[in-house]
């Protein structure tokens, strides 16, 4: 019997989840698919994600693979874990794939999103999905700093300690801030060939202290190049930080 490599196409709500990978303190989304998995296939499965999304944050297509010696085909594999998990996970497609295919090392870049509610009154269906902020920000200040970031840089100064990345240098593509219109929200968008542990939400922490006038661009550009995490700003709650595609 061969076994077969199949990825999987996920969105899920982080809120009440202790991250993607397992952990012994908590539930974690990897724990809850696995053991289906286990259920579906009849052995234990290891799955691979592209990345580790932290507690409370939430994914709207995560990318994971495993490989199994099962039979059952991909699209049986999406239906019948679609019943068994609980409805803030969401198998979106499943699919076969090489055998050499990797959801984190076969990664070209990913993008994530962070979400502001710039406004004095909070929203309370929205308040697990974003950084309420009532002071008036900046946003001219706070798009210059992320223009400092696009290109390949050592991102030191916005890696939390614990990281297991050994090498601090990544590229972004994209660094951008958008309005949308009628709700005062407020979207930073960042894409890059990797991320450090906590990278996205240093930079935003980092980001809103500009817009709250903390900082200038200028002063972001030298937390940038002094390489040190102390110079940065506060990490942006895990809530507003969504992990919206990875590309291959």
């Amino acid at each position: 019997m061969d076994s077969k490599n199949i990825k999987l196409t996920l969105s899920y709500d982080g809120s009440q989840y202790h991250g993607w990978q397992r952990q012994n303190n908590g539930i974690s989304i990897q724990e809850v698919i696995e053991e289906n998995l286990k259920t579906m296939v009849g052995a234990p499965v290891k799955l691979i994600a592209s990345g580790r999304t932290d507690a409370g944050v939430h994914a709207l297509n995560q990318v994971c693979n495993f490989t199994t010696l099962s039979d059952i085909d991909p699209d049986a594999i999406k239906r019948g874990l679609n019943s068994l998990l609980p409805d803030d996970i969401h198998v979106k497609t499943a699919e076969y794939v090489p055998m050499e295919f990797h959801s984190r090392y076969s990664a070209r870049s990913k993008v994530y999103e962070y979400s502001i509610l710039n406004r004095k009154d909070p929203d309370v269906f929205l308040r697990h999905y974003l950084w309420h902020i009532r002071i008036p920000l900046d946003k001219k200040q706070m798009a210059g700093c992320l223009s400092a970031l696009k290109g390949t840089h050592d991102f030191s100064s916005f890696r939390s300690s614990g990281s297991g990345n050994t090498n601090p240098v990544r590229s972004i593509s994209k660094a951008e801030l958008l309005e949308t219109d009628g709700n005062d929200i407020l979207r930073i968008i960042i894409e890059a060939d990797g991320f450090l542990r906590h990278m996205v939400r240093n930079i935003v922490g980092t980001v809103a202290g500009a817009g709250l006038g903390r900082i200038n661009a200028d002063r972001f550009k030298e937390i940038l190049e002094s390489k040190d995490r102390r110079a940065a700003g506060i990490k942006a709650p895990a809530q507003g930080l969504f992990l919206m595609s990875v590309l291959y």
